[in-house]
């Protein structure tokens, strides 16, 4: 009973997904293809919204519901980001799914992207294998 609250905000998630039909491959096709603006207008809303949000938490140096002050680290550059993007982009472009959407697929009846879903856990199982050894 104590997580119905991640169990609801998953769901609204998901309901949001769908609708806003984040999770159809023909809109991200669509979007790799260049042919139209509504993924790059959702991502580019996420990105305004997100920035927003680390502004808010910087400027009124805001807590966690706990009490512990948030830190926000700061990053120096990594190529492995960049081959990280590279293959993430490719996985992407080729199932048509990111991991956040996987499971609105799956609870919409797209049951094809198990396998997606499956090889997301196989490919994070191997970077753990592998991370000592990949460029950092």
């Amino acid at each position: 009973m104590r997580n119905l609250k991640y169990l609801v905000t998953g769901l609204l998630f998901g309901i949001v997904l769908v609708k806003s039909e984040v999770i159809s491959w023909f809109r991200i096709q669509e979007m790799f293809r260049f042919q139209a603006f509504h993924m790059y207008g959702i991502i580019g809303s996420a990105i305004v919204v997100g920035c927003i949000s680390v502004l808010t938490i910087r400027y009124f140096k805001l807590k966690t519901i706990s009490g512990e002050t948030i830190v926000i680290p700061t990053k120096k550059f990594q190529w492995g980001n960049v081959y990280g993007g590279l293959i993430f982009g490719l996985g992407w472009a080729i199932t048509g799914a990111c991991p956040g959407p996987l499971f609105a697929q799956i609870g919409s009846g797209y049951l094809v992207t198990i396998i997606t879903l499956l090889s997301a856990v196989a490919g994070t199982w191997v970077y753990g294998l592998l991370h000592e050894k990949l460029p950092h």
